[in-house]
């Protein structure tokens, strides 16, 4: 089990952000080729971000933007930076930005003397193009890689596909392979289609033969404003409980023998059980406070919610505070923290917290909504809350 942190209230942790800005904790979430991508994911969330939004891509972040980004956010973080490259895929803006921004890094922590800073470099990535020089990279660089993978080859294929429309599980297991030879940090990020959760009994026991002891896995997203339900990787409620609730099933029996694997909202289950702070924001009850970059420098408060409606400011003209005091104004966060009153009074609201606002609705959220989830919490709930709260007892002691 990792190590928990902060204790937590009940409801949505309007402490815990406090404490975040009091240690000065910078969280940024940065896209240095906007939405320009090497392959065509049917569900790409971000494809349909990019399609609701005036300037549909903003090209590739020149390195002036990036400066100013890292200086910046160094100049005001004491304790924490943490930077999350994305896209879009990252890689196609090449290895040399990489070097200059962790040349940057180190230029700017010594110029304002921030000794005790961390700094944290995360890269996620589809890994169609990755290759030695890339895994060399992670490696000598402390870079902790997210790598997106769909279960096995027939079920990956199905929506992961080159521009080309060829198959990529292949070329993206030859990149596992690669990080594995270079010993760099990586975890393995699925995204939870019906496909996937009608076959995780089949996908845990691959991951485990492959080595994959990190795992993430997000539901899928729909497209934003829309109905949910009509495409064909949508993923019903009832669906994702089952999911949840197999997967909980195989883990927990990994548990015992303490040969499960990292699965990092089961982690963050046991910890909220246990009395402490989720690191994941949607299991925290109201969204964090957080900094998605665009490529031309444009703030927004979520990766989720990169559009026009919801820009807070730009690195290149303000600065923290009032990229902040935006973030207020548009009332963002305090939003995400409106849960109807049924939820409030559920028996498992202490582990379930709503869930993430994007999967609200429609996910444009304004009063207080349902989780388009909560019958499959409910059915995962109901099988394994009391588990959970056990677990979360032994942490405790």
């Amino acid at each position: 089990m990792r190590q928990w942190g902060q204790a937590v209230a009940p409801a949505c942790p309007q402490m815990a952000l406090g404490e975040i800005v009091t240690m000065r904790n910078i969280s940024l979430l940065i896209k240095p080729v906007s939405g320009i991508c090497n392959m065509m994911c049917e569900y790409c969330f971000y494809c349909d971000e990019a399609k609701k939004r005036t300037q549909h891509v903003y090209g590739m972040m020149n390195e002036k933007t990036l400066e100013t980004i890292i200086e910046k956010t160094i100049s005001e973080a004491d304790a924490v930076a943490s930077f999350t490259w994305q896209g879009g895929e990252p890689t196609l803006r090449g290895i040399d930005f990489f070097e200059k921004a962790v040349a940057l890094q180190k230029k700017y922590k010594q110029q304002y003397q921030r000794n005790n800073l961390h700094i944290m470099n995360s890269f996620q990535t589809n890994g169609y193009e990755l290759d030695r020089q890339w895994a060399k990279f992670f490696k000598r660089n402390q870079f902790l890689v997210g790598l997106s993978i769909d279960g096995f080859p027939e079920i990956h294929d199905l929506f992961r596909r080159g521009k080309d429309g060829a198959k990529s599980f292949f070329r993206v297991k030859q990149a596992a392979d690669l990080l594995d030879q270079y010993q760099v940090d990586y975890n393995i990020l699925t995204v939870v289609t019906s496909q996937v959760a009608e076959r995780i009994k089949e996908i845990y026991p691959f991951y485990k033969k492959c080595g994959w002891n990190y795992q993430q896995y997000i539901a899928c997203l729909e497209p934003f404003g829309e109905k949910p339900g009509t495409k064909p990787y949508s993923l019903s409620s009832k669906q994702y409980g089952k999911f949840l609730s197999n997967l909980f099933e195989l883990w927990y029996h990994d548990l015992q023998s303490a040969s499960q694997p990292y699965i990092r909202q089961f982690e963050n289950y046991v910890g909220l059980a246990a009395g402490y702070m989720a690191e994941s924001c949607e299991q925290r009850g109201c969204c964090g406070v957080q900094y998605a970059v665009e490529a031309d420098g444009s703030v927004y408060p979520c990766d989720f919610y990169v559009m026009d409606e919801y820009q807070i400011g730009n690195f290149n003209t303000d600065s923290f505070d009032q990229m902040d005091q935006k973030r207020s104004e548009i009332r963002f966060i305090e939003q995400s923290s409106q849960v109807e009153e049924a939820c409030i009074s559920c028996p498992y609201f202490l582990l379930c917290r709503g869930g993430c606002r994007r999967n609200r609705g429609n996910g444009i959220q304004t009063e207080p909504t349902r989780n388009n989830f909560c019958e499959g919490y409910k059915i995962f709930f109901e099988k394994w809350y009391d588990t959970l709260m056990q677990l979360g007892k032994l942490v405790q002691r």
